[in-house]
């Protein structure tokens, strides 16, 4: 009984390797067709083209008088006014308006941008210059108007203004990333340290954390996934702001409903600075004891040791809120005057490059590259002492839907230790300065 069952096992076995058997090769067979088949359409492409090739130059060659018509490339008419009154008349007040950034600086951004973004001329037509490419989509950035104007406006098709827009930002994020936004040095810690000490009276602080939302158009997916607390759809992006007001940190892409501590704890930003990454090698020394750098956050964050935030409101046994101590009232207000450092390096952001102020009809493939990209800018535009008028602040102001805030995040888990210690550190300190 034994041997007939592992005969029939052997038997099953067999016929299963050789039902794989011809199942591999009939696969195989059905490959190698397939592979044939392309080869020879391959080639008869190739010929073809080959075949076009040698029409168009022997009827190059033959002269006639006969004059043929081509269809044009664009249906846009053309217009100089690009070399004719941009290159040659504009002034420099002129550039600052419509271009957002002096003429040195935008010359510098085209030659930082030159190997991404030129073209070669090819025999049908000639290649857009990179100046002209970067001006249209910088005309984009800063006004945000439909690429049906700009198409007019320089003489292009909408779809080359659609692709100067997103090679532009792809180039800036590519190219100019390692420059402009990058982890500082301990060079620049310390004197982002020194503007906060000095502007807003909060000592040992190299940066603030706050968020950015953008309103977009309704995605063609997962639509509630980005409505915001304000109730409008938006990308929520992560910024860290220096005591210059320039990005040190950009975290973008994430839907507007996204709890923005959940950004941060999976974020690259604090697994650096849980590390020390954003202190110098030897720890400074702060009211008599080694303390790492701080980082200022809103309320919506987690209290950390090198991340402070101001202390909530208590409430009574009866439910009213109830006044908090003297020095912790003190800790409030000189963070939230140190605060106003990224709220007015956004207010900026978004006056120069009003993209982000109004509603981005990109898609979502575009969108948190294009956020990258004026972050960027705006650091160029800030690094070279470009002007910043302040017309644009009050155009964005009375445009633009308020930036919606986030729910106090209570204390968890992540909260460590030695934070309150760090915290209290801070209240000390102000209150010896109040004395």
């Amino acid at each position: 009984m034994e041997e007939e069952e592992q005969r029939r096992s052997l038997m099953f076995l067999l016929t299963y390797m050789l039902l794989k058997r011809r199942r591999d090769l009939s696969n195989a067979n059905t490959q190698r067709r397939n592979e044939i088949q392309r080869r020879i359409r391959h080639r008869q492409y190739f010929f073809q083209r080959q075949r076009r090739m040698l029409m168009m130059m022997i009827a190059g060659g033959i002269r006639s008088n006969v004059r043929i018509r081509t269809r044009p490339w664009t249906n846009t008419p053309r217009s100089d006014w690009w070399e004719r009154v941009v290159m040659t008349e504009f002034q420099p007040s002129d550039w600052l308006d419509k271009f957002r950034m002096s003429r040195e600086t935008f010359f510098y951004l085209c030659e930082k941008l030159r190997p991404r973004l030129a073209r070669q001329d090819t025999s049908f037509r000639l290649a857009l210059p990179v100046e002209k490419r970067v001006a249209v989509a910088l005309w984009r950035l800063a006004s945000n108007v439909e690429y049906r104007t700009i198409s007019t406006l320089f003489g292009v098709g909408k779809s080359t203004v659609c692709r100067c827009v997103r090679d532009m930002c792809h180039a800036i994020v590519a190219l100019l990333s390692s420059i402009y936004l990058r982890t500082p040095t301990e060079q620049e810690l310390e004197d982002s340290a020194q503007l906060f000490h000095s502007y807003s009276g909060f000592p040992h602080c190299v940066a603030t954390i706050t968020t950015l939302h953008t309103a977009i158009i309704t995605p063609s997916s997962n639509s509630s996934d980005y409505a915001n607390p304000a109730g409008w759809l938006s990308v929520l992006s992560q910024v860290a702001v220096s005591g210059r007001g320039h990005f040190w940190d950009v975290c973008a892409s994430f839907p507007g409903g996204t709890d923005p501590a959940e950004i941060l704890q999976n974020s690259s930003l604090w697994f650096t600075a849980a590390e020390g990454g954003l202190s110098p090698a030897r720890t400074p020394i702060f009211m008599g004891k080694p303390l790492r750098y701080v980082l200022l956050g809103e309320a919506c964050y987690p209290l950390q040791s090198w991340l402070m935030k101001a202390y909530p409101e208590q409430k009574s046994q009866r439910g009213c809120h109830a006044a908090l101590p003297e020095p912790q009232q003190l800790f409030n207000r000189r963070l939230s005057r140190a605060l106003r450092t990224s709220s007015e390096a956004l207010l900026r952001l978004r006056a120069r490059w009003q993209c982000l102020s109004k509603r981005n009809d990109c898609g979502l493939d575009v969108v948190p590259t294009m956020i990258l990209a004026c972050c960027i800018l705006h650091n160029v535009c800030e690094s070279h002492g470009d002007a910043f008028k302040a017309e644009w602040q009050v155009e964005v102001c009375e445009a633009e839907n308020p930036q919606p805030g986030h729910k106090p995040l209570a204390s968890t888990s992540t909260d460590q230790n030695d934070a309150e210690e760090v915290r209290g550190l801070f209240c000390d300190y102000f209150q010896l300065q109040r004395a």
